[in-house]
């Protein structure tokens, strides 16, 4: 059900036109953070979904770290599957809640294999035990070419202090920015906010003073008083 709301209101923006002032957004995200992209490393879109996974509430630096040893251990649904939770508990311990995201790889890994492979589609791969809108949104996006906004705590942070949107949950947050820009530049809109938030509007102390956003953005407005 709720898949089907956001699909419902992915129909209505796709005719809704991108404002001067959200192109100029764009157009100065773009500017700072030219090289914004995906920063797990990865060489299937399984291994990016597991990686994925691993980033919860863990940063992209550390979760390269584990995946470097993780996926030279088991690289694929069905190694994954026959690996002992046990084992893959100690692999990713560092990255956090590590009972939790082995028991998630345990599961969409027996996902992947009881359908016959790694899934392509959005709706196909939220059909995965375990994986949710974000998740199959990196995924969709970053492995196979989509076009998706996948919200997270960077997203959500920059785009409701800008003002691009003014909503309480990520999904709410997905749906405002479908509204406010245009279909093919979802998937870039995604990585250049990570990038913002990841290295400019920090969750505590942003750089308003380092910030090309400042003329556009009510954070910084409501700071001037």
């Amino acid at each position: 059900m709720r898949f089907k709301v956001l699909a419902k209101f992915a129909r209505v923006c796709d005719n809704i036109p991108m404002t001067e002032d959200n192109t100029k957004i764009y157009q100065l995200l773009e500017e700072r953070h030219g090289d914004a992209h995906c920063e797990l490393n990865f060489s299937t879109p399984f291994q990016l979904l597991v990686a994925v996974v691993l980033s919860a509430q863990c940063t992209d630096k550390r979760v390269n770290e584990v995946t470097k040893r993780l996926f030279e251990v088991a690289s694929t649904p069905e190694a994954f599957v026959a690996m002992p939770i046990e084992e893959l508990e100690s692999l990713i311990f560092s990255c956090g809640f590590y009972h939790n995201k082995a028991r998630a790889i345990k599961e969409l890994s027996q996902s992947v294999v009881q359908r016959g492979g790694m899934p392509s589609t959005r709706d196909e791969l939220m059909a995965l035990k375990g994986v949710g809108r974000k998740s199959a949104n990196v995924v969709y996006s970053v492995a196979y070419g989509g076009n998706a906004i996948a919200v997270d705590t960077h997203v959500f942070r920059v785009a409701n202090r800008i003002g691009l949107v003014n909503a309480k949950t990520p999904e709410e947050t997905e749906i405002g920015l479908m509204q406010a820009f245009d279909e093919d530049k979802w998937s870039r809109l995604h990585h250049l906010l990570i990038f913002q938030g990841r290295y400019v509007c920090h969750s505590k102390n942003p750089d308003c003073a380092a910030c090309n956003l400042r003329e556009h953005c009510n954070y910084y407005k409501k700071l001037l008083g």
